[in-house]
């Protein structure tokens, strides 16, 4: 049997009845959701599988729908996948096989080397290299110019590489392959990113949590906030098993108490909650929600790390 867990879906459980939704989405997302778990897939809802369970041992082979944790798990995970689709990795599910081509190779070849031209880059940085790479890149690309970043930064990097192309994997090299093409990417190309997803002075809400936040992410958004209260809505996705966990050592608590929604199950992308009818634009700091946002959802975007949406968006309070 193969361990197998479920993406997000169009709105947390808990709170459905809190948004006025249409009952006929309600009703073929739980037909969904009871027919995977009759399968006996575990119902997570989340994008970030490799923040919640134990990731297997380097080199195993994985079959990843989703495409940011399909980027992490070859890059940073140690494990082998393509970017499936939904179909391709409920197929694997069942038979436990995968066809053996691309990066589940061993011998992977990188012909493309991004140089990273930007000093002390934010996630937000991290998420537009991502989308650049994503273009310009073919199943893998090499980084130059710097360190890996923290968790946050990394996970921006996946979720923007996994918006864009068809690009799968990333490493950090502090030495150029002489062979490979050498691309670079400096405040120009970051410019361009910038321009095409940003759409908006300002936004209406925040959403945080594309991919979905993980524990590390809430600790240091609850210390964030200590003091401090968000001026408009904020609408924070993080999976349940991390919510859960984040309660339990009261970072959800400071969170809520500064005005911020945790909901669980769902993600900024693709989702019902957020529609033209209640909102103009978004402001958020990643890039593969402001691409859903602006594409899918019909919503302008207003982008900006999250240290300066603490900075402008929330006020000190006594």
């Amino acid at each position: 049997k193969v361990k197998t867990t479920l993406n997000p879906m169009g709105f947390d459980i808990d709170n459905v009845s809190n948004y006025g939704l249409d009952e006929n989405f309600i009703s073929k997302q739980l037909s969904i959701k009871n027919s995977y778990e009759t399968m006996g897939v575990t119902p997570s809802f989340s994008c970030i599988p490799y923040e919640i369970y134990d990731i297997p041992k380097e080199g195993t082979q994985v079959a990843f729908a989703e495409s940011n944790a399909a980027i992490f798990a070859n890059s940073l995970g140690g494990l082998k996948t393509n970017k499936e689709s939904a179909f391709s990795a409920l197929a694997s599910a069942i038979t436990g096989k995968s066809p053996y081509s691309e990066l589940r190779k061993d011998d992977i070849t990188t012909p493309m080397t991004i140089r990273m031209k930007m000093d002390n880059p934010n996630e937000l940085d991290f998420g537009m290299l991502g989308f650049f790479a994503g273009k310009v890149g073919d199943t893998s690309v090499n980084i130059s110019g710097v360190s890996q970043p923290n968790r946050r930064s990394c996970k921006a990097l996946c979720g923007g590489m996994g918006t864009s192309g068809t690009c799968a994997k990333f490493q950090f090299v502090d030495s150029e392959d002489e062979k490979s093409e050498k691309v670079d990417f400096g405040k120009e190309e970051m410019n361009e990113v910038f321009d095409e997803l940003n759409t908006a002075e300002k936004g209406d809400i925040i959403t945080l949590g594309s991919p979905q936040l993980g524990l590390e992410e809430l600790s240091d958004l609850s210390k964030m906030l200590k003091g401090k209260s968000f001026e408009k809505r904020c609408l924070i996705f993080c999976s349940r098993a991390v919510q859960e966990q984040a309660r339990t050592l009261d970072y959800i608590n400071e969170i809520e108490r500064a005005g911020g929604e945790i909901l669980s199950d769902c993600c900024t992308c693709l989702t019902p909650l957020i529609d033209t009818n209640e909102t103009d634009a978004v402001t958020t700091n990643s890039i593969k929600g402001a691409y859903y946002l602006k594409n899918s959802t019909g919503v302008d975007v207003n982008l900006k790390p999250l240290s300066k949406i603490i900075e402008e968006e929330t006020k000190w309070v006594k």
